[in-house]
């Protein structure tokens, strides 16, 4: 069987425990179990991280780039998270 037929599958490392995970990379795989070997193989050579995630590509969702302006919209009408909302003392040194 070719790479071109398997499925496809992302990678994702944790560099350190309690550190958000990244995208290292895809790889083609049968089944999860020879997904994370390969990954291992592949993204941890020097011990680059203590967790594995892989997910197959047509299981991720994503949002599409014609939405951004809706599905990103900065909410102007909540003007209390930012940061300007807030009134600090003048007894507060350092900001």
């Amino acid at each position: 069987m070719s790479d071109k037929n398997l499925p496809i599958w992302e990678v994702f490392l944790q560099p350190k425990t309690g550190a958000p995970f990244q995208h290292a990379g895809n790889l083609h795989a049968t089944d999860e179990e020879m997904a994370l070997q390969n990954a291992r193989e592949l993204y941890t050579r020097r011990q680059e991280g203590t967790c594995i995630w892989v997910v197959k590509t047509e299981h991720i969702i994503s949002s599409s780039p014609e939405d951004q302006t809706s599905f990103f919209d900065p909410a102007d009408d909540k003007v209390y998270r930012y940061p300007t909302f807030f009134k600090v003392s003048k007894k507060v040194k350092g900001l």
